[in-house]
This record gives C-alpha cells, structure tokens and sequence, in this order.
C-alpha cells in the first residue's frame, strides 16, 4: 500500500474500528503500511477528539454514553470553534434576542458577539452569561436549574420550563454528533431537553459544529438536521450530509468559504 496522508490514515483508522469494534496497533501499521509509533499518534489525536477509543495497544469504538471532558473540549479543535463562531454571529442582527446553549462552540460564538449592539440573550450556559453580561446594553438572562461543576451549564427541569417562557428570534445550540442521515445527537438527557426548548420557542435555529462531529454516535437523539435554518460549519459537510440540508432548504455556512481561519490542532 503507498503511503498516504494523515487524514486518509484517521479516515481508515476509524472505518476499521467501525466494521471490527478493536483493532489493535500493530494491525493497523500493517495495513497502513506505516510503523507502529506512527498509529499511536493517529490513535491518539482521534482519541482526542472522540472518534475512537484508544485501548492499551489498540483502538476501539468510542463511547456512545460519555462524552469528552469539558477541559478537553475547550482546547481541542479551538481555531475551528473560533472561526464557526464568527461566521455564526455575523448571521446575527443587532437587536437581537436569543437563546445559546451549552457547549464550547457556542461560547466561542458569545465572544464573538460583543461587537453587537441591544441583544437580548437567555441561556444555560454561566460562561456564556459572564462573556456578555459585561455589555451595559445587553439583558442577560440565566436559566433557573442545578449548575454543573464540570462545565458551567445549568440542566434540570427548572431549566427547561425557564426557556418555555420565552419566545426569540434565535436559537443557537451546539451537538455533539451527526449520523450520515441527518440525525442531531447528544450525551445528555437533560441538555437535550433544554436544546429541544429552544429549537421549539425560536423563530429561526442555528446549529453550530465543527467537522469532528460528523461520525460521532452519542446515543441521545436530540432532532434532525431538517428541524434547522442554518448550519454553520468549519469545512464543507460530507457530501451525503450536505443533501440533505439542501432538500430542507437549510442555509449552509462554511468558515473556510468565508475566508476564515480554520487550522485543526491535534
């Protein structure tokens, strides 16, 4: 087998683990035609990101029920989640009111907004309210509901009935995977119903996600790429993918069509 880039390696990498659940180092080295040190690395950056589980001398599937810790996320594809972020806020009107959930991409995104003027933010997420409470002309509003210690967000019921008394123009949430028909997946019970809240008392949905997220199984299922307005991206979506958003009239915006920065850090 020639030798192939690192990105068709992960590509192979992850279609291995998919058919077979585990496979180890030195299989891969030798079906890739590449030395074993060289598969840790791939294993580990895809680890990382949470396409494959890596296993002492192997990789396996990742976990449908846990996702990556909030540490990880903040840092891991950053300059993706920056550059989405800003393509994401400049959809957004002055005199705007809106909902944000959690998630790392959406507070890229509320950096990105304090350039704007007037808007009217609800949201679950206390890094997003403390990004944008500095701005004297927003209005700021948290959830009701229990924080959680790990990340910032606000869940439980409380929460979610907090959204239902509301009413915006938009809706901003993030995901945690996509399955090749269109299906919008998360970890999270709890962030699901609250993301589901938002999608129904919005006028319009933005989702936020960066490439990573096309392949990802988590097995809560949180909606369908046909139930947005817009879907703002890194890179263009595979091709089965982006179909799908055209035949449901979705707005596709692509941070690396617009000219911005999106370098990957592994």
């Amino acid at each position: 087998m020639a030798s192939i880039s690192a990105e068709e390696r992960h590509r192979e990498i992850m279609e291995l683990v998919r058919l077979q659940g585990y496979v180890s180092n030195e299989d891969l080295a030798q079906r890739l035609n590449v030395a074993v040190q060289t598969i840790r690395r791939d294993v580990n950056a895809l680890a990382r990101q949470g396409l494959v589980a890596r296993h002492h001398g192997g990789a396996g599937l990742a976990s449908s029920v846990e996702n990556i810790a909030y540490a990880e996320r903040q840092v891991l594809n950053r300059n993706a989640k920056e550059a989405i972020g800003l393509i994401a806020a400049r959809a957004i009107p002055d005199n705007s009111s809106l909902f944000i959930s959690i998630g790392t991409t959406t507070e890229a995104f509320a950096q990105a907004l304090r350039q704007h003027k007037a808007l009217r933010v609800i949201t679950n997420n206390l890094h997003v309210a403390s990004t944008l409470s500095s701005r004297t002309d927003f209005q700021v509003i948290v959830t009701g509901g229990q924080v959680r210690f790990s990340d910032g967000g606000i869940t439980g019921s409380t929460a979610s009935t907090s959204i239902d008394q509301y009413r915006t123009d938009f809706a901003v949430i993030g995901i945690s995977g996509i399955e090749e028909d269109g299906t919008l997946l998360d970890f999270d019970a709890d962030e699901i119903n609250i993301a589901q809240a938002m999608m129904r008392n919005a006028r319009k949905v933005f989702l936020l996600a960066d490439q990573d997220k096309f392949g990802r199984r988590p097995m809560g299922r949180l909606g369908h790429l046909s139930n947005i307005h817009g879907f703002f991206t890194d890179r263009p979506p595979p091709a089965r993918i982006r179909q799908i958003l055209k035949d449901n009239g979705v707005q596709v915006h692509v941070a690396q069509d617009a000219g911005v920065k999106t370098t990957r850090r592994s």
